[in-house]
């Protein structure tokens, strides 16, 4: 086995400590949790970081960053369609929670970036580099004619809506994969304002999961 190096940077041991936070959840989560994720000496990230907290904050702080990285890694896989690399951005969350239990730590996170201050704010600059990255494909995806012309403001902001909130819905219903459920509503969602060819009449795509009633 290889031995794990004496030092990491601070972007592995975030790297880590998203890891071990995705299995163990934000309350559960220890230093020395992400210490032997990283191989490190909790002493060390007391060092860097100063405490837990101090930790988690600048994972959040990553988090917002992030984004923008998100949508130019999304345009470079997709270059020839704006929608193509819309999608890929809006599903990005299910390549990286994959079960049912890693999204319930996901949300668990989310109710610190909601209910304290320090991690609001990093939360609130995340989500506006997200809307604007969303607008941003959208406004292009009409100049290359694959939408018609609409209010890109307000279809950012659902889309943002529902691919958080489509992927809160698998992990309750656990049909399928992450990213073909969160795909399918993006799908739905964007399909009324798809372009289409003159005197030819789009039909909306129906996964097969729409064909049944979804439980409660």
């Amino acid at each position: 086995m290889t031995p794990r190096p004496r030092t990491a940077t601070d972007a592995q041991v975030l790297a880590a400590a998203m890891r071990a936070m995705s299995s163990l959840g934000p309350a559960r989560l220890t230093l020395a949790d992400v210490a032997g994720e990283a191989g490190l000496s909790p002493a060390t990230l007391v060092q860097r970081f100063g405490s837990k907290r101090g930790l988690l904050l600048a994972v959040a702080k990553l988090g917002a960053d992030a984004a923008d990285a998100c949508f130019t890694g999304a345009r470079a896989a997709h270059s020839s369609s704006p929608l193509d690399a819309l999608v890929f951005a809006a599903t990005e969350m299910t390549r990286y929670m994959k079960s049912p239990e890693e999204v319930a730590n996901g949300l668990a996170f989310l109710q610190m970036d909601v209910s304290d201050p320090d991690f609001h704010r990093h939360a609130r600059q995340g989500a506006r580099r997200t809307l604007a990255g969303y607008r941003a494909l959208l406004d292009d995806a009409i100049l290359a004619g694959e939408l018609a012309p609409c209010d890109t403001a307000g279809l950012a902001r659902a889309v943002s809506s529902l691919s958080g909130g489509s992927l809160l819905a698998w992990a309750i219903a656990r049909e399928g994969s992450a990213e073909a459920w969160v795909r399918g509503d993006i799908a739905l969602l964007l399909d009324p304002y798809r372009q289409s060819a003159p005197g030819k009449r789009r039909r909306p795509p129906i996964r097969e999961s729409t064909r049944r009633a979804r439980r409660p």
